[in-house]
């Protein structure tokens, strides 16, 4: 198994971070967009999107970093991926939630507030901005009213909806977008914190590749 990954991508995080929690052994080969590493004819082989993550495992490539969290707890026989077929459904629901509306507009943020600058793209556009921490907020509360009284976002236990949507909350900080004032995610993402991956998914030595 191969992963493919950068830690400023909050995709490449989830995956990971699921890998490390299931305890999966895999090759991690860092790849840096700021070096355009992931436009060379070679990556551009295995993922044409020029996106991360990308897993490759048995023959087998994926990219999309929520397909690869269900082909991750399907290797390792978990129920973070469950058995049953509503639970399943529902997961999709929100995985689609989650790409659509949540992460698009904390991504437009990450992008205005801290990728322009970081890789000189030019000026933050304060309309774009305003724009997408409307969205961001609004899309928040949707999340927020949905976890009162829940511990996750589907079921009664941890799944892979979690790992998806957690990376949100990073990126929206980062892009200047934070969500304290929420207080069903603080507390939701408090117990994703509480897990030893998700505090610290990259690899121990980010340069580690397979030949």
């Amino acid at each position: 198994m191969k992963l493919y990954y950068h830690q400023v991508s909050s995709n490449a995080r989830k995956a990971c971070a699921l890998a490390r929690h299931l305890g999966l052994q895999a090759d991690y080969v860092a790849v840096d967009p700021t070096k355009g590493e992931q436009r060379t004819p070679e990556f551009l082989a295995i993922n044409p999107n020029g996106k991360l993550p990308v897993l490759v495992d048995r023959g087998r490539t994926l990219w999309e970093s929520n397909a690869i969290l269900v082909h991750l707890a399907h290797a390792a026989g978990s129920d973070l991926w469950p058995a049953d077929p509503a639970a399943q459904i529902d997961i999709i629901r929100w995985f689609s939630w989650e790409q659509a509306h949540f992460a698009r507009h904390a991504g437009a943020l990450f992008f205005e507030n801290f990728i322009k600058g970081t890789l000189g793209h030019g000026e933050v556009d304060p309309d774009a901005v305003a724009e997408s921490t409307g969205f961001l907020h609004r899309f928040a509360a949707v999340l927020d009213g949905h976890l009162k009284g829940r511990d996750h976002v589907v079921g009664d236990g941890l799944t892979v909806a979690d790992f998806a949507l957690g990376a949100v909350v990073p990126l929206a900080a980062t892009g200047k977008a934070p969500l304290d004032g929420y207080a069903e995610i603080a507390r939701w993402y408090a117990g994703l914190e509480a897990l030893p991956a998700w505090r610290d998914p990259w690899p121990e030595r980010a340069d580690s590749a397979a030949a």
